[in-house]
C-alpha cells in the first residue's frame, strides 16, 4: 500500500518519504489476486500495462470436489476494460510499484522503522529510527501502511474489532501438472476442510488450505500433495514446492481510519479471510480513495470535511468486504456431514440463478463498490468508467463534469458557468450521455441527473462542491 501510495504522491507532484523497517521488498508471492476495480484504478494511475503483461488471466471460477464439478460460472464482468482476475504475485507487484516509483524519480528509505509521531497545529512530528540513529522528519500528514501490527494503528489507539478464525491454514505456491486449466479458480469443499487452487499460470498454482495441526517451520510437499489427494479435483497434481507457509487468519477492522492528520489504511486497518482474494485490492483501494484528498488538502483546496470521508466511505466497503469473505470462509470450512450434502445441492442450483452469478461477480470484482451515503456524494455514488479517464495524465486532482454530447447552448453555458465557479477544481468534459455526471478524481459519481434538469442538477453539484473544497 505504501509504494503505491508514493508513486500517486509521485505522479501527483507531492513531497513525501516513503520508508520500509526491512532491507529490501518481500521475496514471497503471498497475495496474488489483481481483481478488475484495481487494474481500472492501475490504468487511472498509469501503472497498468506491466500487470497486464506478466498476470495470469483468469475468466472462469469452478466449485469442484474430488469426484464432481458442482458449479462453474464466468468471470467476466460487463463494462469495464479488464473483464478478468490478473494473478501476480505480490513480489512481482512490489517490484513493479518500487521500478515505477524510480522511473518517476523516488526512492523506498530502507532499514527505516516508524517509533513515534505527535500532531501539531498544521503538521505532524515523527521519530523514525534508520541504522540503529533516530531522525525527525515533518510533514503535512501521515499515513500508516505497516501492515496488520500497525505501529501507527497502535499510536492512536483505534481498536482492532474481529476474531480469528479456528484452526491453522496453509498457504502454498507449487508446481503443477496441467490437468487443471490455467484460467479458471478452483474452490474446493471437502470434509477434510476447504481448499482453494489459484492458477500462477499453466503449470504453476497457489493452494490455501485448513490444516489440523501446524507443523515446526513451513509445510513440506509430503504435506501439501497429502492435502491435494484428499481434497483437489482427482488427477490434480502437485510436482514441486516453491514456497510455503502456515498462518492463523482473523477478521478484523477499525471503526474509523484516521484521526487529525493520521491516516491508516490497508492490512493496519483490515485483516480477513484469504478466501476471496480481496485483502490487497481493499488496500490498495483504501489508498486510492484518501492520495486525492490528501492532494487537495495539502494545497489548500480540501476541507476538513473531504479528510473525514475517507473513514465514511471505506469503514462500510471494509466492513462488506470481510462479511462476504467470512460467508466464503464459513461456507467451504464445515466438516459437517449434513453441511457437505446441503452444499452439493445448493452450490449448482445458486449457480444458475443469473442474480447470483451477477452478485457473486459484482463483490469478487470490485466494480459494485459505491460510495452512497458518503457526506461527499449525492446519489448512489457508483464507479464511473471512461476511456478518456486511463493513462495516468488525465484524472488527477480535479474533478470532471461530463455533459452530453448533444446538449444545446443553454446546457453548455450553464455548465462552462458551473466550470468558472471551481477554476483549478473543476474539468469541462464532453461524452456521450444522457446525464450530467459530476466525476470525482477517483472515478466515483459525486452527483449525477438529466441534462434536462440541467438547472437543478448543476445547483445540487455547485452545493455537493462549496461543501467539501475550496476554490
Amino acid at each position: 500500500m505504501g509504494l503505491f501510495l508514493a508513486n500517486e504522491c509521485a505522479r501527483r507532484g507531492m513531497r513525501y518519504r516513503v520508508i520500509e523497517m526491512r532491507a529490501g521488498q518481500s521475496e514471497y508471492s503471498k497475495a496474488l489476486a489483481i481483481f478488475p476495480r484495481t487494474l481500472e484504478v492501475f490504468n487511472m494511475s498509469g501503472l497498468v500495462q506491466p500487470f497486464l503483461r506478466i498476470g495470469n488471466r483468469v475468466d472462469s471460477v469452478a466449485f469442484m470436489t474430488r469426484e464432481e464439478t458442482l458449479a462453474r460460472m464466468a468471470f467476466e464482468p460487463e463494462g469495464t476494460p479488464y473483464p478478468f482476475v490478473a494473478m501476480v504475485p505480490q513480489d512481482v507487484t512490489e517490484k513493479i510499484l518500487v521500478a515505477e516509483l524510480r522511473r518517476r524519480g523516488g526512492e523506498v528509505e530502507y532499514e527505516t522503522t516508524f517509533i513515534s509521531a505527535a500532531e501539531h497545529d498544521g503538521y505532524v512530528s515523527a521519530t523514525l529510527e534508520r541504522r540503529g540513529e533516530r531522525v525527525q522528519v515533518t510533514a503535512k500528514f501521515l499515513v500508516g501502511c505497516d501492515g496488520a501490527h500497525s505501529a501507527v494503528r497502535h499510536l492512536l489507539h483505534l481498536p482492532f474489532e474481529g476474531g480469528q478464525y479456528d484452526g491453522a491454514f496453509m498457504l502454498a505456491d507449487v508446481d503443477t501438472n496441467e490437468v487443471l486449466p490455467a484460467n479458471e479458480l478452483h474452490l474446493c469443499p471437502s470434509e477434510f476442510g476447504p481448499l482453494a487452487i489459484f492458477p500462477m499460470s499453466a503449470t504453476r498454482r497457489r493452494l490455501v488450505a485448513t490444516v489440523d495441526v501446524m507443523g515446526d517451520g513451513a509445510p513440506s510437499l509430503e504435506l501439501v500433495r497429502e492435502v491435494v489427494a484428499q481434497r483437489a479435483p482427482a488427477g490434480f497434481e502437485a510436482q514441486g514446492l516453491h514456497w510455503s507457509s502456515y498462518f492463523r487468519i482473523h477478521h478484523r477492522h477499525v471503526g474509523r481510519m484516521h484521526v487529525g492528520r493520521i491516516f491508516i489504511a490497508g492490512d493496519a486497518a483490515h485483516i480477513h479471510s484469504p478466501f476471496g482474494g480481496q485483502g490487497m485490492n481493499t488496500g490498495l483501494q483504501d489508498v486510492w480513495n484518501l492520495c486525492w484528498k490528501l492532494q487537495l488538502a495539502v494545497s489548500g483546496r480540501g476541507s476538513q470535511e473531504l479528510l473525514e470521508s475517507y473513514s465514511a466511505e471505506r469503514c462500510p466497503v471494509i466492513k462488506g468486504v470481510i462479511e462476504t469473505t467470512h460467508r466464503i470462509t464459513q461456507a467451504m470450512g464445515t466438516k459437517s456431514s449434513l453441511a457437505q450434502a446441503i452444499r452439493r445441492t445448493v452450490i449448482p442450483l445458486l449457480s444458475h440463478v443469473s442474480a447470483f452469478e451477477r452478485g457473486f461477480v459484482e463483490n469478487l470484482s470490485e466494480l459494485g463498490i459505491a460510495y452512497s451515503g458518503s457526506p461527499i456524494v449525492e446519489g448512489g455514488g457508483a464507479r464511473f468508467w471512461d476511456d478518456s479517464l486511463g493513462g495516468g495524465q488525465n484524472i488527477k486532482d480535479r474533478f470532471l463534469l461530463f455533459v452530453p454530447l448533444d446538449a444545446n447552448d443553454s446546457i453548455r453555458k450553464r455548465a462552462a458557468a458551473f466550470r468558472d465557479s471551481f477554476p483549478d477544481l473543476l474539468e469541462l468534459r464532453y461524452a456521450r450521455t444522457v446525464h450530467l455526471t459530476l466525476v470525482r478524481p477517483d472515478g466515483y459519481t459525486a452527483c449525477g441527473g438529466k441534462a434536462s434538469d440541467s438547472a437543478r442538477v448543476l445547483e445540487s453539484m455547485y452545493q455537493l462542491m462549496t461543501r467539501q473544497a475550496r476554490s
